[in-house]
């Protein structure tokens, strides 16, 4: 099926659970693919294919390492010159691309973007899941972001370079205005861990551009169409909106307030699963709550990244927890709190100094649990609500 026909008459068909993206001249390609990676300039095609076999199945080698397994799937499925192309796997659906497209005076942007990363996000710097030894092959996991950069003009290969970089920083610009979690820290996702680019440039054209930073025409259009396009991407993906987004639970579940959770907390309570399931869902999206609940993410956030002392951030936890309504205690429940953590020398075990033994990021552990005690016994103490 033939999805579009961009400005240079390139065109982007759908077929074999693929993108295939056909030029209709000469391009300049830099991409991260295993297949003729890197900078190229006789190229004629570049894909993006789907190779999750189906729910609760995992992907299947076809070839002895990544690239021949890639080469495989151009020649086999796809109809193509594997010397002639280089493509992006993925396990989201090919159904649920987004394409972006802006023109300026001289020069036209589009980004083809296909993503998910409810089970595969991740932070730059988080723990890694495993190192390349030879042919070692890590299947794309079931959450990956691949974008396939179309640009209308004549790039040097310096903008080239830039326009992959200002590619990559609009894209965890729009995974953090989504506030996605990681799931190998507590952090907020930058992207996925098997993220993939492919950027196109058309040396036809009469437009030569130097620069594809921020401050540029073609940096700006690159971050406007990338942005759009990795948000409505992951919401067809997976539904990760701001509406989605707007739950007590999706603020703060990435430090440890899930709804399992807060069951092992309810559990001896006299609550039902369905009746504790009930009372959560209807606190984790009050409005009042949930915004009270990103704030106390933010602080827990700048408190990681060594912007608030410890001090500052046990103060601020506390009045955002009175704030939210949830410093009262039943005299009915039982949910046994914390040590207490009313300033950074209680959180720190009595000392007005860190211990030496501390490990890093207790204040934010001690306040994050803090916050789960506090929310269980709100949840015991709403049964007539």
């Amino acid at each position: 099926m033939k999805l579009c026909q961009l400005s240079n008459d390139d065109e982007l068909h759908r077929y074999k659970k693929a993108l295939v993206l056909q030029f209709a001249g000469p391009r300049h390609v830099l991409g991260t693919g295993p297949d003729n990676g890197g900078c190229q300039e006789n190229l004629t095609a570049v894909f993006n294919v789907d190779i999750n076999p189906g729910a609760g199945m995992g992907c299947v080698m076809r070839g002895n390492t990544y690239e021949e397994h890639m080469n495989i799937i151009a020649k086999e499925d796809l109809g193509l010159r594997p010397e002639k192309c280089t493509g992006l796997c993925t396990a989201a659906s090919m159904e649920n691309v987004s394409i972006q497209t802006k023109v300026y005076e001289d020069f036209t942007v589009t980004a083809i973007v296909t993503a998910g990363i409810e089970h595969n996000g991740g932070r730059a710097g988080d723990p890694a899941l495993w190192h390349e030894h030879g042919d070692t092959f890590d299947p794309a996991g079931p959450g990956t972001i691949n974008i396939l950069l179309h640009i209308d003009a004549n790039l040097t290969p310096g903008a080239m370079a830039r326009s992959l970089v200002t590619c990559t920083e609009a894209k965890a610009a729009a995974i953090q205005e989504l506030q996605a979690p990681s799931h190998s820290s507590n952090g907020i996702a930058t992207g996925s861990g098997t993220d993939g680019v492919i950027v196109v440039s058309n040396p036809q054209s009469p437009t030569r551009l130097t620069n594809a930073g921020k401050n540029s025409k073609l940096g700006e259009y690159i971050g406007v169409t990338v942005k759009a396009a990795v948000k409505e991407a992951l919401a067809r993906q997976s539904g990760l909106t701001p509406a989605y987004q707007h739950n007590v639970l999706c603020r703060l579940g990435r430090f440890g307030v899930t709804e399992d959770a807060l069951w092992e907390l309810c559990r001896d309570k006299s609550l039902t699963r369905a009746e504790f399931t009930r009372r959560l869902e209807n606190l984790s999206a009050d409005s009042k709550l949930v915004t009270w609940a990103s704030l106390y993410a933010h602080l827990l956030d700048e408190t990681e990244w060594g912007l608030l002392s410890d001090e500052e951030a046990c103060a601020a936890a506390k009045e955002l927890l009175a704030l939210s309504g949830l410093e009262q205690e039943s005299e009915t429940s039982r949910v046994q709190p914390v040590p207490e953590e009313s300033d950074a020398a209680n959180a720190r075990g009595g000392t007005g100094k860190a211990r030496a033994e501390e490990p890093p990021g207790m204040v934010v552990h001690l306040l994050s649990r803090r916050y789960l005690d506090a929310f269980a016994r709100k949840i015991i103490c709403t049964a007539g609500e």
